[in-house]
């Protein structure tokens, strides 16, 4: 098993800029792995470290060695005021939601346990979000926004970014980004070369991802 993150990093690289990845595709791969190594724009300090961490909890990821901070994203989108077209009637627009969500996640926590999200053991932060999900969650920011609404909205978007970035996807051993040569094995239990390239180099082999 790969453990060694400098020859991961390469592999990576000489992986995405193979010819076994279209140009548009590479590009937007790369892209996506520059994004991740930035810095917070829309956000406070504090309210990106929380929001941080409320993504890890929804894609269970290790906050200490994570693959990617989806709230970099999130930030970035914010931050150049974009976003998918249209919201639900209840909801207030992308900022104004974060923003208040954010503060109703710390008043929630705040009720239950006395603390804030950010102090709280991974335990108790799945509660506090079981409870912002099922709508049961306390605090006068819950009286104006709907909690579940709001989860529903963070954990769509947590996940369209967590499962769309090329490092979760190789670890997966997802191969279909590499599809500049077509697919021809597609039958049962059939898989391509590069799929088995895949799932031989990267597939449950990363331990760390930094400085990709």
């Amino acid at each position: 098993m790969e453990t060694n993150s400098s020859n991961i990093t390469q592999k990576v690289k000489d992986f995405l800029n193979s010819t076994a990845i279209t140009e548009p595709t590479r590009k937007a791969l790369i892209e996506r792995i520059e994004k991740a190594n930035g810095t917070n724009r829309f956000f406070n300090d504090y309210s990106f470290n929380l929001l941080s961490i409320l993504c890890d909890r929804l894609m269970d990821q290790d906050t200490e060695n994570r693959i990617v901070n989806m709230a970099l994203f999130i930030d970035d989108r914010l931050a150049e005021n974009t976003c998918d077209g249209w919201r639900y009637n209840d909801m207030p627009p992308d900022d104004e939601m974060y923003n208040n969500g954010l503060k109703g996640v710390d008043e929630a926590a705040s009720i239950m346990f006395d603390k804030n999200f950010t102090d709280l053991r991974e335990e108790a932060q799945i509660k506090v979000l079981e409870a912002i999900q099922d709508g049961t969650a306390k605090g006068d920011t819950w009286k104006t926004l709907p909690s579940k609404r709001f989860f529903e909205e963070l954990l769509a978007e947590t996940t369209e970014i967590f499962f769309s970035f090329p490092l979760v996807q190789l670890k997966m051993g997802y191969a279909g980004m590499a599809d500049a040569a077509g697919w021809k094995k597609v039958g049962l239990n059939e898989s391509e070369e590069i799929e088995k390239f895949v799932n031989n180099n990267f597939k449950n082999s990363i331990s760390q991802w930094a400085n990709i």
